[in-house]
């Protein structure tokens, strides 16, 4: 594994996004391509450029591009079918998201071109295709058609997850660059160059386009951005997943445990509510947090405390063996069920947080932000 040469990489990536980003807002707003603030989401300022997502991916085939050169033809043909599954995949989905971010599509319209992602990377090789049983420890290999809709519903719910969460200045951007270090890590550990190496340019990349989106954000990722990040994450937690050990799932599960946690969240509460579970609300967690802290950036900086816990939480997780793993496991759902019912993520209302996007005190807390 050419560990120098994807350290290099994703320094590459950072300068690259960094140099894009501002040729992106450039292009969002000779398109139109802006935010429109309604009663349905946080942000009130008018005309904040949308097309972020498309200095990160700039940036990331800068870094793939360099990864090549620098690992040369060996060092890269060992990577090459997984890199061009997420290449093909990730450029779908960033295709489809910048056009949801110029007329808008529905939730259910953007699904098939999901599932055309996740078959991507499916047959380049991205595929949960084994199961360790947790008392036993005998490793079975899944049935082909078991494998593929684990791993399908497994894109699909990560790459939402992170599109979900993106609702605050900074929030995906911040908590995607938090959880790709921590999954890259995990690739390393299991002996996975293709996840380390995507994981190591996405952390690049967005650490170079995090400047321009922290609150208060000068452009934000858009649709397209949140997908591709969220695509690129649930590939290399398959890769992460590798490390044949106790709860295989479980680490990198815990590293995404903010996203995910968002998302159960948002099914229960829209499912006790009677609503469609793609129905649009103020329940999600940055809401409940931005209630409490009463500013995106003090909010914002929570949620990445709260990302990098769990992201340490899973790296202890993986050297943990025997009954000790699942006692630090009941210890980790209990604290996380608590954290939850503080902020009130667990209620079945959200008539109280609907008051985390409404009102003069929102604003002020941007103006402030923004002197």
């Amino acid at each position: 594994m050419d560990l120098l040469s994807a350290t290099i990489a994703g320094s590459v990536a950072a300068v690259a996004t960094l140099a894009c980003t501002p040729l992106a807002a450039r292009l969002a707003k000779a398109l139109d391509i802006v935010d429109r603030p309604s009663a349905r989401k946080v942000s009130d300022r008018q005309g904040i450029p949308l097309l972020g997502g498309l200095a990160v991916v700039a940036g990331v085939m800068a870094g793939l591009a360099s990864f090549r050169w620098f690992a040369g033809a060996n060092g890269y043909g060992e990577i090459s079918e997984q890199v061009s599954a997420f290449v093909a995949g990730g450029v779908l989905l960033v295709l489809v998201g910048a056009w949801d971010d110029r007329f808008e599509l529905g939730a259910w319209q953007k699904i098939p071109f999901q599932l055309l992602a996740a078959a991507i990377a499916i047959d380049g090789g991205f595929v949960i295709d084994y199961f360790t049983n947790p008392f036993s420890l005998v490793t079975h290999t899944l049935p082909i058609g078991i494998s593929w809709v684990i791993t399908i519903a497994w894109i699909i719910l990560v790459t939402n997850a992170m599109n979900l969460i993106d609702g605050l200045d900074g929030l995906t951007t911040g908590t995607g660059l938090i959880i790709s270090g921590t999954l890259g890590i995990i690739c390393f550990q299991a002996g996975q160059p293709a996840g380390v190496v995507i994981a190591l340019i996405m952390l690049g990349s967005l650490a170079g386009f995090l400047p321009y989106n922290f609150p208060p954000a000068r452009i934000f990722l858009g649709d397209a951005g949140a997908l591709f990040i969220g695509y690129a994450l649930a590939l290399i937690s398959i890769q992460g997943y590798r490390k044949a050990a106790l709860l295989t799932f479980i680490v990198p599960l815990l590293s995404l445990a903010v996203p995910l946690l968002d998302t159960a969240s948002s099914i229960w509460r829209r499912w006790r509510s009677g609503k469609g579970i793609f129905s649009a609300d103020k329940g999600h967690i940055h809401h409940l947090v931005l209630a409490r802290e009463g500013s995106h950036r003090r909010a914002v900086l929570w949620l990445y405390f709260q990302t990098l816990c769990f992201s340490v939480i899973a790296l202890s997780f993986s050297q943990l063996k025997g009954y000790s793993a699942y006692i630090f496991l009941l210890a980790v759902v209990l604290l996380t069920v608590r954290l939850l019912r503080n902020i009130g993520a667990l209620g079945v209302g959200i008539q109280g947080s609907e008051s985390a996007g409404d009102g003069g005190g929102q604003k002020r807390s941007l103006e402030e932000e923004e002197k």
